[in-house]
């Protein structure tokens, strides 16, 4: 009888530490208890105790708590780390529950960066609207990264190379980085030209990038070649460099969703096409421990889809 109520007793304690485990890993990714309570839809005072109770079971501190901020101690963090992994794989138990045919409903609420967020994002929102009418959006474009607990973002659209290894990523499709010009531009060059000559030509620097002027090129070769350019204008926006090539004032470096209409038109044209860019990544980014509504997984299939077109249209 004894080792049933034990064993009875070890369940509950179980349970209890997954609530708490989920209340600690909402604290660390909001970085304060009100902004945790607020999305657990319970109140401060129970997160916070339920936390203390989580650092006494187990006898060590988890969060460093000051009158400004709430952070992770070192352990805390690990331990974070793996609350993240096991909430995530939750959360994927829980979305197979759902019904297929149960129809998405609310505001989906995300982000994007303004090149690929006008280019797909967008388009991509009405076909889910047409699809899905009892749905809304409420949509934050901004190149600054913004995390999907900010502002209630459900869904961040993220482009290029993700560095946060906390975040719950799908990697949905990739860009190609492509160098552009006007004809006028690439008249300069000549045949067969190698990235040595781009020195010779004035350079549009996407300053929203890590290293700007700094790149590598490779052919069929496989042959590498690093050059490093100067900036006859640097601009903080994807879609300004992308209006100053269309200027004349120089060549730039831009994902091919920014630059697939002028080249179609012929507006501008690819310079040095026998070299080739390091492509990149299209992410969707949700919490970590938040159950992900039925729009959302919906909205990305149809995000989805349209990255498949794209990558058949290249």
């Amino acid at each position: 009888m004894s080792k049933t109520y034990n064993h009875l007793d070890a369940g509950h304690r179980n349970i209890n530490n997954l609530k708490r485990m989920a209340y600690f890993a909402e604290v660390v990714e909001t970085g304060s208890f009100t902004a945790a309570a607020q999305r657990l839809g319970i109140t401060k005072a129970v997160v916070s105790q339920q936390v203390a109770k989580l650092e006494r079971a187990f006898e060590t501190t988890l969060l460093v708590r000051t009158t400004r901020s709430v952070r992770p101690t070192e352990e805390g963090r690990a331990f974070y780390e793996r609350c993240a992994r096991v909430l995530s794989e939750a959360q994927e138990a829980f979305d197979g529950l759902e019904a297929d045919d149960r129809a998405p409903t609310g505001t989906l609420r995300l982000t994007a960066t303004f090149d690929y967020g006008i280019a797909v994002v967008v388009p991509a929102i009405a076909e889910f609207h047409r699809r899905f009418p009892a749905c809304s959006a409420d949509m934050v474009i901004s190149d600054q990264t913004l995390a999907p607990v900010e502002k209630d973002i459900e869904l961040a659209i993220r482009v290029g190379w993700l560095t946060d290894s906390n975040l719950r990523a799908r990697r949905i499709g990739s860009f190609a980085q492509i160098l552009v010009g006007t004809p006028d531009l690439a008249a300069r060059l000549p045949d067969g030209a190698s990235p040595d000559e781009l020195a010779q030509l004035p350079f549009v620097a996407n300053s929203v990038l890590r290293d700007p002027l700094g790149w590598t090129f490779t052919n069929s070769d496989r042959e590498a070649r690093s050059v490093r350019c100067s900036a006859t204008l640097a601009i903080d926006a994807t879609l300004g460099a992308l209006e100053a090539v269309r200027a004349g004032i120089g060549a730039s470096i831009l994902p091919d969703f920014a630059v697939q209409a002028d080249l179609a038109s012929g507006r501008l044209v690819r310079l040095l096409p026998g070299w080739s860019l390091e492509s990149g990544g299209i992410y969707a980014v949700t919490p970590a421990t938040r159950f992900r509504p039925a729009r959302v997984t919906a909205f990305l299939e149809v995000l989805a889809e349209w990255e498949r077109r794209r990558a058949q249209a290249r």
